[in-house]
């Protein structure tokens, strides 16, 4: 069998969005049918796959989530393997988590563990977000696929290789996508006072929207409005009818979320009496805040203290948003930053992590679930 860097690697060549990795999905199944079977249940569920292991002495089931979709961004990087599907890359390391999970189901489908083990992956962390319905339907269908606790990690560009990095509580945003669209009435460039500009009434609204942290956030709270996309017009000398603005919402309470929103509509009712225009609002995609439970972010941390390597650091809450908060929702969990030294960010064209972080945190988390 092909080792984790090689794995990582297939998979880099081959990103696919949400609810669209087919060919993901195929070769992780490829990969998993090469595996021993004795203690193995494979179920599939969408594009994702839900992976049991059958402990020797169970008395509780530990669950392991990764997610396996990839970004619409155009890679920059010059590696061999860079992506093959033109417009799309792996910019947020999910080829990596996928790597370290398959390593998981091959240790623990040759040397089983104690407790019954289930390997979550999961489609369309991205968008619109699978982590929620997936769950959904492991309740209702697949009851005996529900761990009693799970674990995930996320690559950390900004931490060196070793690094695990959590806290108990609040570790990542409540999150929600953000479209505005605006309709006025478009026309000649040369007779402004015959149309309602929407590039203008857009520019008016951006403008307003940031006002809302500065003045409607309490300052001791932390939230971020950032509009990432603005479309306009069709031509240099035509007047725009329509408009849109996509952005994100991030905040740190469910509170200054619901604040926000009421704020976000008010400006836009103001926006549309002022420019006699009409203005929707869809907020797509709203993702859970990820709230590790104390005991399980204490148990990685502790045991990271210990393993050969491993950095435990107790870090900050970020304004990153992930689906995992869905399962830790109702299940007791934590996720953990884990180093992966690399100059650029997340969701970054020219991203590359160092692969080392590959083989060792999958002797981490194999380790680590062991122990429970």
């Amino acid at each position: 069998m092909k080792n984790l860097i090689e794995v990582r690697r297939d998979l880099h060549k081959i990103p696919e969005i949400g609810f669209e990795e087919v060919k993901t999905q195929r070769y992780l199944l490829t990969y998993l049918t090469q595996l021993p079977q004795a203690y193995l249940q494979v179920v599939t569920w969408k594009t994702g796959i839900v992976v049991k292991i059958q402990g020797s002495n169970p008395t509780k089931c530990i669950g392991w989530r990764t997610d396996i979709d990839a970004l619409p961004v155009f890679e920059e990087t010059a590696l061999d393997f860079r992506s093959e599907h033109e417009g799309f890359m792996h910019a947020c390391g999910h080829d990596c988590h996928m790597a370290i999970a398959l390593g998981l189901v091959t240790a623990f489908a040759k040397s089983r563990p104690a407790q019954d083990v289930v390997v979550y992956f999961q489609p369309a962390e991205e968008g619109p977000g699978g982590a929620e319905p997936m769950l959904e339907w492991l309740r209702s269908e697949q009851p005996q696929l529900v761990a009693d606790e799970i674990y995930a990690l996320h690559i950390a560009p900004e931490y060196p290789v070793g690094t695990v990095a959590t806290k108990p509580g609040l570790l990542f945003a409540n999150t929600s996508e953000l479209f505005i669209d605006l309709k006025g009435v478009g026309g000649h460039a040369a007779f402004p006072h015959k149309t309602r500009d929407m590039t203008v009434a857009a520019a008016n609204l951006i403008v307003q929207l940031q006002t809302i942290i500065s003045r409607n956030v309490n300052p001791l709270d932390s939230a971020v409005i950032t509009i990432g996309k603005m479309t306009s017009g069709t031509v240099q000398n035509v007047i725009a009818e329509n408009a849109r603005l996509e952005g994100t919402i991030r905040t740190l309470s469910a509170e200054a979320m619901t604040e926000v929103k009421r704020r976000i509509e008010a400006i836009c009712a103001g926006i549309e009496a002022a420019f006699e225009c009409s203005v929707s609002i869809d907020y797509g995609s709203m993702y859970y805040e990820v709230n590790n439970d104390e005991r399980c972010a204490n148990a990685l941390l502790e045991f990271a203290r210990e393993f050969d390597g491993a950095v435990s650091y107790e870090c900050p809450a970020a304004m990153t948003g992930e689906d995992f908060g869905y399962f830790i929702k109702e299940i007791p969990g934590a996720m953990f930053w884990a180093g992966a030294n690399c100059e650029y960010g997340l969701h970054q064209a020219k991203l590359a992590p160092d692969e080392a972080l590959i083989p060792f945190n999958q002797q981490f988390v194999e380790q680590f679930i062991r122990s429970l």
